[in-house]
């Protein structure tokens, strides 16, 4: 069941809105609707789950980096 809902938005930004989801085929309300989805999903990944395996170790030999990458790595 949709219910009707009654939004504020900048003056610049409704038509920057409308534009954007006429680009991705659908309606404003689909855009609000997804984008509301996305934000409240409780099975959304952690930010550690997004940037793991995103970042390597840098290329240093030095004996504190040693140390560091031994203990964290």
């Amino acid at each position: 069941m949709k219910s009707k809902v009654t939004l504020t938005l900048d003056e610049d930004l409704l038509p920057k809105a409308k534009r954007f989801a006429r680009s991705q085929n659908m309606s404003l309300s689909e855009l609000v609707e997804n984008s509301l989805r996305k934000a409240t999903d409780k099975d959304r990944r952690t930010f550690s789950l997004r940037w793991r395996g995103k970042f390597h170790p840098a290329e240093r030999k030095d004996a504190r980096y040693q140390q560091l990458s031994n203990k964290y790595l």
